[in-house]
């Protein structure tokens, strides 16, 4: 039996994060993973699906850019060299995990931990377990994709994991699901050749973003060719040796739709079952989260949990910044979260990136507030790169200026979104972004430009 100080569970975003900060304050750590280092977000999410939207772009533009004057003729692409290169940027990515963990002296244990009580677990590889005693736990076992009962994962009917590594582009894909992984994976697809449609059960897709931002998406999807269905209830589905008929759903008619695969993303559950938590005495919430406090800690005072098995969005960054609190509580700091500044992004085309409040939520806690927007279509690095769709939108509070929240819709908008976050973050006002000089010609001085809209002196549009 060994013992240790600080027992990570999970060696993705979050666990791998809140091992090293808690070697970095001083406490013996060792990380337990079942599967891959680097979690669900190096091996089979965030990474792997980005270098399909950034491959699915650049062959978009080498087949569309006539009106810039680059004419590309039989512009082809092999889907085995994407695939080698996707995997590529993954391995290096989760190698330098290893060695980011190693060289922080962290000791890996390749397996599935158990719980035997609030002290110890037993983590079982293979034919082979061993025993470990700790002082305090982190858990960050993550989640995954939700199984529905009509629509079981086969190798028609696929999950998101399953997407990034197809056999070959799809003539024509189907996606369950318009959240922020159906829509980014329905994307890239579209711009890789395939025919898509979505269905969403919902009024709209892209539920958790202003209509004022999913309006712009729309526009862009439709110009890619993909069929949005929305109130639509996916029924049940058919497969056949190299295709599916789906039957779904939508005012009161039955309807089917044909295609290579069906992609369901409905949603992903925590990984938080089979784990024995039950015998730690830790308290569960609704849906398979567990309860914790600002510190991360649960129920039982020495284990915490971060990142998909609390509440909140399920985001890799909450995670690895959860971890960093709980490693410094562990070590006695005061630390605790706070998500107000931290952001959202749906790498969507154009992409879709939100930090703080919107209006709306403005509105419900009764906060009076001025928002504003700047269009791309009046920045002149936008008009260069033939981006013009989208907008830059501030809501500052009304009393005194002060930043509370922001909203990019156009491209950029995942990297534009950090200084907006560190506006609200710092408490600045939107007449400290105004006085900020921003280079030009770039996409960020937009938000120079939307503070001063707000401010009611504009230089590049018209005031209202």
């Amino acid at each position: 039996m060994k013992y240790i100080d600080t027992l990570v569970i999970g060696a993705g975003p979050g666990g791998y994060v809140a091992a090293i900060r808690a070697s970095q304050m001083g406490q013996n750590v060792t990380i337990v993973e079942r599967e891959y280092l680097g979690g669900v977000c190096s091996n089979v999410g965030c990474i792997p699906s980005k270098v399909l939207i950034s491959v699915g772009h650049r062959f978009e533009q080498a087949k569309h850019s006539d009106d810039m004057g680059v004419v590309a003729q039989e512009v082809k692409l092999d889907w085995r060299k994407v695939q080698e290169f996707k995997n590529g940027v993954v391995s290096r990515l989760v190698g330098g995990v290893g060695s980011l963990l190693k060289g922080n002296k962290i000791d890996i244990v390749n397996g599935e931990a158990y719980f035997l009580d609030a002290n110890t677990v037993r983590v079982i590889a293979g034919d082979s377990a061993q025993t470990y005693t700790f002082k305090n736990a982190i858990l960050a076992t993550g989640s995954r994709p939700v199984e529905i009962p009509a629509f079981k994962f086969t190798e028609r009917v696929i999950n998101s994991t399953d997407a990034l590594s197809l056999p070959e582009v799809p003539e024509k894909l189907v996606v369950i699901g318009g959240g922020y992984i159906g829509t980014e994976l329905g994307s890239a697809y579209a711009n890789l050749g395939s025919h898509v449609t979505i269905i969403e059960g919902g009024k709209d897709i892209l539920a958790g973003f202003e209509k004022q931002m999913t309006q712009v998406v729309k526009k862009g999807l439709k110009k890619k060719g993909v069929e949005v269905i929305v109130g639509a209830a996916a029924k049940g589905v058919k497969e056949f040796d190299n295709s599916v008929v789906l039957t779904y759903e939508t005012g009161g008619e039955e309807k089917t739709v044909e295609a290579n695969y069906v992609l369901v993303t409905v949603g992903r559950l925590p990984n938080t079952d089979e784990m024995g938590l039950e015998a730690a005495g830790i308290e569960f919430a609704e849906r398979g989260l567990l309860k914790v406090d600002v510190q991360c800690r649960t129920s039982v005072p020495n284990i915490y949990a971060i990142g998909d098995i609390v509440s909140g969005p399920q985001l890799a960054h909450k995670a690895s910044y959860e971890g960093k609190v709980a490693a410094e509580a562990i070590a006695g700091e005061k630390s605790s979260v706070d998500y107000l500044a931290i952001p959202a992004v749906c790498f969507t085309d154009p992409e879709l990136a939100t930090v703080g409040y919107n209006e709306e939520q403005a509105k419900a806690e009764s906060i009076e507030v001025k928002a504003t927007k700047f269009p791309f279509a009046a920045n002149g690095r936008a008009l260069a790169l033939n981006a013009s769709d989208g907008f830059v939108k501030l809501v500052a509070r009304k009393e005194d200026g002060l930043l509370i929240g922001a909203q990019i819709v156009g491209s950029g908008a995942s990297e534009m979104i950090a200084e907006l976050g560190l506006a609200i973050e710092s408490g600045m006002t939107t007449e400290d972004i105004a006085l900020t000089i921003h280079a030009h010609p770039t996409l960020g001085e937009m938000t120079m430009e939307a503070a001063e809209v707000i401010l009611g002196r504009p230089i590049h549009v018209a005031k209202a």
